[in-house]
């Protein structure tokens, strides 16, 4: 039993009619005729009563009819549906980010609700060790990643490139200097971030190749965290330049270049290499390539091979 057949039927139930049905079909009455047998064959009961010229339904055909409908109209929902997700006036998409890449994700989805307000987004909150398989698992369909997970099962594009940031409280004795070395930091205490990351590992090399000792004697569990705590005037730390932006405009806080501590910082949209992305996804990286076209600061976007 084919869909084609049961709108075969239906057509000779509306019509009363095989030549009418055939007609309406744009078919051959001999075509209307065996699908309407083959249904039966399949059915095991006549839908027709060839007594009657007018097609009156037997009472298996009564049965049939209403299911029939039900069908077809199902077919047609679904037809609607797939042409609303195509038209993104509908469909879903699930992105993995942390604290931090979260920020890179704002302006692009801001443009994104704005031409497709009709898709939901959800953005779960995800540990960067944890987001390369978070995607590989389908736990979502893209994820915002800090570092190249070097896996041949992801695609990777570069979307936002931000340098490492060294920022105190605008009241202390560092923040009048237009230049620092890594051997002035000796005797500050750094505010850092609990979770370990590749980029704390680079400091800690830096300041070790350095001989110079790195205090993080206070350690706290988000980047907002940190910020506030500098802000306060306790110590100093080390964030992504993304993170702190608004804060040193607004002249909260004070970022100083340091010699030696210069470390570059992609984020990345990965997605599994072979997937069919959703028609919002696809959408989604042509706003991410837009908004990179636009020439925002740090924008970018650069497939990855």
């Amino acid at each position: 039993m084919d869909l084609f057949e049961l709108e075969t039927f239906l057509a000779v139930a509306q019509e009363r009619s095989f030549s009418r049905a055939a007609q309406r079909l744009h078919r051959t009455q001999p075509a209307i005729s065996q699908a309407i047998r083959k249904l039966e064959s399949e059915i095991g009961e006549p839908l027709f009563d060839r007594s009657s010229r007018a097609g009156k339904l037997t009472d298996a055909g009564h049965v049939l009819e209403t299911y029939a409908q039900e069908l077809l109209n199902l077919r047609k929902e679904a037809e609607v549906a797939i042409t609303e997700l195509r038209q993104l006036q509908n469909g879903k998409l699930t992105i993995a980010a942390n604290e931090f890449t979260c920020l890179y994700l704002l302006p692009v989805l801001d443009q994104f609700r704005h031409i497709h307000p009709l898709v939901k987004v959800t953005v779960q909150r995800t540990l960067a060790s944890h987001l390369a398989q978070e995607v590989i698992n389908h736990g979502a369909e893209l994820g915002i990643l800090s570092f190249d997970p070097q896996d041949s099962q992801l695609q990777s594009i570069v979307v936002y490139r931000d340098q490492l940031a060294f920022v105190v409280h605008p009241k202390h004795p560092l923040a009048e200097r237009k230049q620092i070395t890594i051997g002035d930091l000796a005797a500050e205490v750094f505010i850092a971030h609990n979770v370990a990351s590749p980029y704390r590992a680079k400091v800690v090399e830096a300041f070790r190749r350095h001989r110079t000792p790195l205090n993080m004697d206070v350690q706290l569990p988000s980047i907002e965290a940190i910020k506030k705590f500098v802000g306060m005037g306790n110590g100093v730390a080390l964030v992504p330049g993304i993170c702190v932006d608004a804060e040193v405009k607004r002249g909260e806080l004070v970022r100083i270049p340091v010699t030696g501590l210069t470390f570059e910082r992609k984020l990345r949209i990965v997605y599994r290499r072979h997937a069919n992305l959703s028609h919002a996804a696809r959408a989604f990286l042509r706003v991410a390539q837009s908004v990179a076209q636009e020439a925002a600061q740090g924008y970018t976007y650069q497939q990855q091979g």
